[in-house]
């Protein structure tokens, strides 16, 4: 099934744009048979080319997209109205209410609860909390329309 695949049309459905896209056309192929759980020896046959260079071509698409997620996190932190600084040996537990009245303060709503905050934060900033503790400085925050951002930071030098 994978073999009579339209990449074409699965790219036009999807949106794609070459011109637009940090992926190239050939990534975007690529990532496309492999959403669809096509191997990578029947894509390398597909598109002329060695299982390797699609191994290779799928790792550039991968980190791109990284690439791209991180610079629009980047950029809604910067734009966020709501921005909380997390110094190093915080209480996790401790976060939702300085969330809360930052947000009280600007006017912004905060699109969850004290506990689900938590968690979006534990999850989202990975190792730089272990347990209840935040290990690592943290930039939290929040946007207009009350979404979270969760950064890892440089603390401030003196």
């Amino acid at each position: 099934m994978s073999e009579r695949l339209d990449v074409d049309e699965i790219l036009r459905r999807a949106g794609f744009d070459a011109e637009t896209s940090v992926l190239t056309r050939r990534q975007a192929e690529v990532l496309a048979f492999r959403e669809r759980g096509t191997a990578q020896s029947t894509i390398a046959e597909r598109l002329g080319t060695s299982r390797a260079n699609v191994s290779s071509i799928e790792g550039s698409a991968r980190e791109n997209i990284s690439k791209a997620r991180e610079t629009v996190a980047f950029a809604e932190a910067l734009r966020a109205p709501v921005r909380i600084e997390v110094e190093p040996e915080s209480d996790l537990y401790d976060v939702p209410s300085w969330v809360y009245e930052a947000c009280d303060e600007a006017g912004v709503k905060v699109n969850q609860a004290a506990p689900e905050l938590m968690k979006r934060v534990s999850d989202e900033a990975g190792e730089a909390v272990k347990g209840r503790t935040v290990r690592t400085a943290l930039l939290i925050g929040v946007t207009h329309d009350g979404e979270v951002t969760v950064r890892k930071s440089a603390p401030e030098e003196f």
